[in-house]
């Protein structure tokens, strides 16, 4: 990191992470492409875990090359007069895997936790209609950096 002045403790940027809406997946195309993805996501055993349809770009990128980069921006606040923003962000490095079964399951419920849990009963239900349409991958977190700006 350049500004090592503005980087975070690795509690404050697991705990950004955790709570973060959504993110950007980075993957790379056989042609050597980068590629973008917001999506939503849970993080599980130091995992970071997120569901996609049976197919896709991402699911292209993703089977080609199992090294990807994810990123969350926290709050931001733009200061005109002094020509800079404060922020919070994490960048996450790691592997991707593809979930089933029982880590499938748990990462499904992960999701709902995270996103519906006022309605988790009935989640329930909606997971075990799409599940067969659904493929669940986790990213093993080998590197997790965060950085602020605030003033």
């Amino acid at each position: 990191m350049r500004r090592s002045d503005r980087a975070i403790a690795d509690g404050e940027a697991g705990a950004l992470l955790e709570k973060a809406e959504y993110g950007i997946l980075s993957t790379t195309s056989p042609d050597g492409m980068p590629y973008g993805v917001p999506l939503n996501f849970c993080i599980i055993d130091e995992c970071l875990c997120f569901h996609s349809a049976l197919e896709g770009r991402k699911i292209e990128n993703i089977l080609q090359q199992t090294h990807v980069s994810f990123c969350i921006v926290g709050r931001t606040e733009v200061l005109p007069g002094q020509f800079g923003t404060n922020y919070e962000s994490v960048i996450v490095a790691g592997e991707v895997r593809e979930l089933f079964e029982l880590e499938k399951q748990a990462a499904l419920e992960g999701l709902l936790s995270k996103y519906s849990s006022a309605f988790f009963d009935k989640g329930l239900k909606y997971i075990e209609g799409m599940k067969k349409k659904t493929r669940v991958f986790a990213i093993r977190i080998k590197q997790c950096t965060g950085k602020a700006r605030k003033q």
